[in-house]
C-alpha cells in the first residue's frame, strides 16, 4: 500500500471516530438533564411562531441549552412543524428529549375546573369565563346551538342537565373564542356519557326516556343534599306525577326566574303561571332540567324508593320531614318552618 493510500485509510478512520464521538456527544446531550439547577420557567408559544423562533426564546429564559443541538435534534426528529403553541411551565432538569416531547404533545400547563353538583348553566358559564376558558355569551351560544345538541344526542334546546359536575384537567385557550366554549362544552359533556354509561347498560334510554330522568333527578339534586334523602325525594315525585299531581318544587320556580331571581320567593312568583318552569301552576315534570345534576342524583332519578309520600318539608338542617297526607305534611310545616320563622 502506497503512502497516499495510508494517509487516506487513516484520514477515514479518523473521520469515522470524529463523526462517532460526535455522534456519541449528542445522543449523551438528549438524555442527559440539560442543566443540574432545577428551575422552572414559564414559556407561552404564540400561535404561527416557527420552530427557530420557539427556540431562541427558550434559549435567551434559560429553559434551554445548546440551542444548537436542539435545532438538530428537533430537524432529526421531523418535528419542526408540530411544535404546538401555548403555555408551558418548563423545567431545566428534563433531557431535551423530554423537552421536545413536552412541545410536541402541546399539553402545556393544566389548570384546575371544578363544578360542583346542581348549578345551572348560567353559572358554569360564569365560573369557565372568570378563570379564562370561554365568555359567557360563546358559551351561550353551543350549548343552544342545535348542531352541537344533535351531535352529543342532547333531546333539550339546550345543554342543561348535561354539563356534568367534576374537577377537569385543562390548558386555555390562546384565545377565548366559540371554539374554545365549544371544547369545554363538549368536555363537560363527554364526561357526563363516560360517568353515566354503566347506568344505561347494554344501549342508552330513549329521548323521551332521558329528558324524565335528567329532568327529575335535577329536581332531586336542588331539593337535597342527604345522600340517604335522594331516592326517597325520587319516590316522592313519581308518587305525584302517578296521581297527576303538581310537583310544587320551589327550585323550579327559582329556575324559571333565573337570574333575576333575588334570593326570595313571592306569592307573586308562586302565582305567575307564565313561567313555565312553574311546578306550582303547571302539572307535570317542568319542561327542562333545573340544573346538572350529579351522579348520585341521577341513580335516584333512576331507582326511586317504594312508598307513599307525597309531601316533605325542610327540618332545617339539611333533612327533610316526609309526610304521607296533607294533614301529617302541615302539621309538619307547622313545626319545621312558621316556628322557626317566629
Amino acid at each position: 500500500m502506497g503512502t497516499f493510500s495510508k494517509i487516506l485509510s487513516a484520514l477515514l478512520v479518523l473521520t469515522v471516530l470524529v463523526a462517532a464521538g460526535v455522534w456519541f456527544t449528542f445522543e449523551t446531550y438528549t438524555r442527559s438533564p440539560m442543566q443540574k439547577e432545577l428551575r422552572q420557567i414559564p414559556l407561552v408559544v404564540p400561535a404561527g411562531a416557527s420552530f427557530n423562533q420557539i427556540i431562541d426564546d427558550m434559549a435567551r429564559q434559560g429553559a434551554l441549552t445548546h440551542p444548537y443541538a436542539f435545532r438538530l435534534l428537533v430537524r432529526l426528529r421531523k418535528q419542526q412543524q408540530n411544535l404546538k403553541a401555548g403555555e408551558y411551565l418548563l423545567n431545566t432538569g428534563w433531557t431535551p428529549e423530554r423537552l421536545l416531547k413536552e412541545l410536541v404533545t402541546g399539553k402545556g400547563i393544566l389548570y384546575t375546573l371544578t363544578f360542583q353538583e346542581g348549578l345551572p348553566w348560567w353559572v358554569i358559564a360564569k365560573k369557565i369565563e372568570q378563570q379564562g376558558f370561554a365568555k359567557v355569551e360563546d358559551f351561550s351560544r353551543v350549548i343552544h346551538d342545535p348542531e352541537f345538541l344533535k351531535k352529543h344526542n342532547i333531546p333539550f334546546p339546550d345543554a342543561e342537565g348535561f354539563l356534568f359536575p367534576e374537577t377537569y384537567k385543562l390548558s386555555k385557550p390562546r384565545e377565548m373564542n366559540e371554539a374554545s366554549a365549544e371544547d369545554v362544552a363538549s368536555m363537560l359533556v363527554h364526561m357526563f356519557w363516560q360517568k353515566t354509561a354503566p347506568l344505561w347498560g347494554d344501549s342508552r334510554p330513549s329521548p323521551e326516556v332521558l329528558k324524565k330522568i335528567i329532568i327529575l333527578a335535577s329536581l332531586v339534586e336542588k331539593e337535597t343534599g342527604v345522600p340517604e334523602e335522594r331516592e326517597r325525594v325520587s319516590g316522592v315525585y313519581e308518587n305525584r306525577l302517578e296521581m297527576g299531581m303538581r310537583m310544587q318544587a320551589d327550585p323550579t320556580i327559582i329556575y324559571g326566574l333565573g337570574k333575576s331571581f333575588d334570593g326570595d320567593i313571592r306569592r307573586t312568583d308562586i302565582r305567575n303561571k307564565k313561567n313555565k318552569y312553574n311546578t306550582y301552576q303547571h302539572r307535570g315534570l317542568p319542561p327542562g332540567p333545573i340544573c346538572s345534576p350529579g351522579l348520585e342524583a341521577i341513580k335516584a332519578a333512576l331507582n326511586p324508593e317504594q312508598h307513599k309520600y307525597l309531601f316533605f318539608v325542610s327540618k332545617g338542617d339539611g333533612s327533610h320531614k316526609f309526610s304521607k297526607t296533607l294533614k301529617e305534611h302541615n302539621n309538619a310545616v307547622r313545626k319545621y318552618q312558621l316556628r322557626r320563622k317566629k
